[in-house]
């Protein structure tokens, strides 16, 4: 049953039509950026092939320096989790100054996720039936990099969140769409005093 719904989803919207409409070029392939934070580097792979929307606007974010001496604004600690939020609020002057200044008006992204079995990933969609998430090409897991909700099916065009560990009960809910894959251990010491210094592209 559950493959016969993911097929029958009509995805007549894809990549391409968003990247048009949001001004930037799409990137289609797994880049890896480097976070340079006051704690050490992080080493993220991003998931353009599966997210190119919500990866070409990251990019574009890193080209613009929107990151650059930006505070990790909100850490929350859990038992066997850990959320580290980071990027620019909306409602943040130096936000708005540098929007005027790239002239650059898009607050919000569409939210962007992927099924195994289909070759476009879906927008504007998020998942309803725990039972869909089976599918997902990306889940929540030690590292997973997502962008923060603008809205219920939307992203947020800059602010972003880490997560340490597995959390089913959000996947298919947020556009995951990158991963460490060196310096797990640096995130798991960010709080609430840490910043990124930088992020590079690295390829």
């Amino acid at each position: 049953m559950l493959l016969v719904q993911a097929c029958n989803y009509n995805n007549k919207i894809d990549s391409n039509y968003y990247c048009q409409k949001l001004n930037f070029s799409c990137i289609k392939d797994n880049k890896i950026i480097i976070f340079k934070t006051s704690k050490g580097d992080i080493e993220v792979q991003l998931f353009g092939k599966d997210n190119p929307v919500t990866v070409s606007n990251f990019l574009e974010n890193i080209k613009n320096n929107i990151y650059v001496n930006q505070k990790f604004y909100k850490i929350l600690n859990y038992p066997q989790l850990k959320f580290i939020h980071g990027g620019i609020h909306q409602e943040n002057k130096t936000f708005i100054q540098r929007n005027q200044k790239l002239n650059k008006k898009i607050l919000s992204i569409p939210l962007e996720i992927k099924f195994k079995e289909e070759t476009k990933p879906r927008y504007n969609y998020q998942i309803k039936d725990p039972n869909e998430t089976q599918n997902l090409v990306n889940a929540f897991e030690s590292g997973s990099l997502a962008m923060i909700k603008s809205g219920k099916n939307n992203s947020s065009s800059t602010e972003f969140f880490f997560v340490t560990n597995k959390i089913p009960e959000l996947d298919g809910r947020y556009s995951i769409f990158g991963k460490i894959i060196k310096g797990i251990e640096v995130l798991k010491s960010i709080n609430n005093q840490d910043f990124i210094e930088d992020v590079e592209i690295s390829n």
